[in-house]
């Protein structure tokens, strides 16, 4: 016979727990399509720009990959299994995968600037049952988020700027 699980009482309903989990599910899935088309870019860049821009998108992958596993043990945390197959990130992600031509650097570019605009949208989209919920460690992690990703997004459209 099974043991049942202890209920889980850290003072947010479980309404607002399984909301905050699936928000941070698509903060995980997008999370790790961004990482996934960083990294490919990283591998695939050419042109002029090689040298800066493949450190730079190590870099960049690195830090997202590194990001994965705190927004995933939020989720745990919060009493919910956290996303982990390709399948799955497919569905919860609103972002496209990685072209499967490697596109022109400016396009790199281009695209990652959309994808941190959009984990930028996702993170701040969480706030008002974040803060009602007054869940302060996700919070904190959304406001962390939202920091790296708006930096980010800034500095790779420096470098479309003439």
């Amino acid at each position: 016979m099974a043991k049942k699980s202890p209920s889980l009482n850290i003072g947010i309903s479980d309404k607002d727990r399984a909301a905050i989990a699936a928000g941070l599910s698509k903060l995980l899935a997008e999370t790790y399509t961004l990482y996934l088309t960083t990294h490919n870019f990283h591998w695939n860049v050419t042109g002029p720009q090689f040298n800066s821009l493949h450190a730079m998108f190590m870099a960049q992958y690195t830090e997202l990959w590194n990001a994965v596993d705190p927004i995933a043990e939020r989720i745990r945390a919060l009493g919910h299994p956290a996303p982990g197959s390709y399948a799955q990130f497919a569905k919860l992600s609103s972002l496209p995968d990685a072209p499967a031509t490697p596109p022109k650097a400016t396009k790199m570019i281009e695209l990652l600037v959309q994808g941190h605009e959009a984990l930028a949208r996702t993170a701040r989209g969480m706030f008002p049952v974040v803060d009602k919920a007054g869940d302060e460690p996700s919070a904190d992690l959304l406001t962390q988020r939202l920091t790296v990703h708006e930096q980010t997004a800034w500095m790779l459209r420096s470098l479309l700027e003439e």
